[in-house]
């Protein structure tokens, strides 16, 4: 399915132990997952794509929203504009750019595209 803008289009959560939350993942309700890396695991067959990213802190809200928007800059200066607050600046992973943001009230949230 292709993203649609302003949508939640995906969730991350942390993770201590990338293989144990596979397996259990896998076992509990047949999620199919693809690694990228040592430090990072996608998943489907969920309902909504997600992954799981290796931490060694301590997780206290271990999900992240994540939606998708085809102008990465134009949606960056528009929540900034309205007050979120930058937690992560704009990096690249395979495929695609993403930021990270604080909302008002403090939730983040993250917005990604597709490279071109």
């Amino acid at each position: 399915m292709e993203p649609t803008n302003n949508h939640i289009n995906y969730v991350e959560f942390k993770a201590h132990d990338l293989d144990a939350i596979k397996i259990f993942y896998t076992k509990a309700f047949n999620w199919k997952f693809t690694d990228y890396g040592p430090n990072y695991t996608a998943f489907s067959a969920s309902g909504l794509d997600g992954g799981f990213e290796k931490t060694d802190k301590p997780i206290q809200n271990g999900a992240l929203v994540v939606l998708y928007h085809e102008d990465l800059e134009r949606i960056k200066e528009r929540v900034l504009k309205l007050g979120a607050e930058l937690s992560v600046g704009t990096f690249s992973f395979p495929g695609g750019s993403r930021f990270q943001f604080l909302d008002p009230s403090g939730n983040e949230l993250a917005v990604w595209c597709y490279d071109e």
